[in-house]
């Protein structure tokens, strides 16, 4: 009988992410990738949680006063934890609807906002949950199994 093999963290970080920095939006999601390809893995999964963490990052700078995205790296899997401190979801049913948005006129004329994000995240993650409070933020954890293992 094969015993399953012992999870292992192989590497974490923490980006923060600042509320309303379009211009710079994103820019956690590109250090991911670099780091991802650093460790050699595989360039599909590579995209799948890149994707995926954009979209929680532009949700962070469009609608929350900031916080912090967590990569944590494991032999057979990669978490990715984006926190922030605020406004919170009064509707998280609602907010998970396909093509729902409370984008800013400003954020939709700068190309951002179409309420496809957290569709987005879903498709390209296996598994994920949101916790949010109206008032105290919201927690996104995500995962990515790494096949094979």
């Amino acid at each position: 009988m094969k015993l399953k093999s012992e999870c292992k963290l192989l590497y974490e970080e923490c980006f923060p992410v600042t509320a309303g920095n379009l211009e710079h939006a994103g820019e956690a999601s590109v250090k991911i990738k670099r780091i991802l390809k650093k460790l050699g893995i595989d360039s599909d999964f590579i995209k799948r949680v890149s994707i995926a963490c954009y979209e929680a990052e532009m949700n962070m700078v469009i609608y929350s006063c900031g916080g912090s995205i967590k990569l944590e790296v494991y032999n057979d899997k990669v978490i990715v934890v984006a926190e922030d401190c605020g406004p919170g979801i009064a509707d998280v049913e609602l907010a998970l609807r396909d093509g729902y948005s409370t984008a800013s006129d400003y954020v939709l004329s700068q190309g951002f906002g179409a309420g496809r994000g957290f569709s987005n995240i879903k498709r390209c993650s296996d598994s994920f949950s949101i916790i949010s409070e109206v008032g105290k933020g919201t927690k996104l954890t995500l995962c990515f199994n790494i096949s094979g293992t």
